[in-house]
C-alpha cells in the first residue's frame, strides 16, 4: 500500500472512528438512563446494555478501527452493534404516522449502510493484513 493510499485510508478510519467513538459512544455513556429507558420502551430484550455498555462497546470498536489495533475486530464490533439497533429501534414498518415512518426508515437504512461499510472495512483489513499503513497491529482474523 502506498503512502498516499495509506493516508486516505487512515483519514477514512479516523472519520469512522470519530463518529462511533465520540458522537455515538460518548453519547451512550452520557445518556445512560435515557438509552436504557428507550431500549425498554422499544422492547429490546436486554435494556441494561443500551447505555454505558453499548457506549463502551462503540468506543472500543472505534478505537480499534481508528488506531489500527485489530481493526478487523473493531469493524465487526460496530457492524454487530447496528444490526440490533436497526431491528429494534428503527422499525419503520410499525409506524402509522408518515413523518415518523420516514424518519425511522432513514435511520434504519443508515444502519444498513453502516453495516455495509463495516463489512467493507473488515474485508479490506483482512485482505491487506500487515500491509495496512498507519496501524499498530495487523488484523486478528486471517481468512
Amino acid at each position: 500500500m502506498s503512502d498516499a493510499a495509506g493516508l486516505v485510508t487512515l483519514i477514512g478510519r479516523l472519520v469512522f472512528a470519530y463518529y462511533f467513538g465520540v458522537v455515538a459512544g460518548i453519547g451512550h455513556l452520557k445518556k445512560d438512563p435515557m438509552m436504557r429507558g428507550y431500549a425498554r420502551q422499544a422492547g429490546f430484550p436486554v435494556p441494561a446494555v443500551a447505555g454505558w455498555v453499548a457506549g463502551l462497546w462503540l468506543i472500543v470498536g472505534a478505537a480499534s478501527v481508528g488506531l489500527g489495533i485489530w481493526p478487523d475486530l473493531g469493524s465487526l464490533m460496530i457492524g454487530a452493534f447496528v444490526i440490533p439497533a436497526a431491528m429494534f429501534f428503527h422499525r419503520f414498518w410499525t409506524y402509522e404516522d408518515d413523518a415518523q415512518k420516514a424518519s425511522q426508515r432513514q435511520l434504519f437504512y443508515r444502519n444498513l449502510v453502516i453495516l455495509g461499510a463495516s463489512l467493507v472495512f473488515l474485508g479490506t483489513f483482512v485482505t491487506l493484513g500487515s500491509e495496512l499503513r498507519f496501524a499498530i497491529t495487523g488484523p486478528l482474523f486471517h481468512v
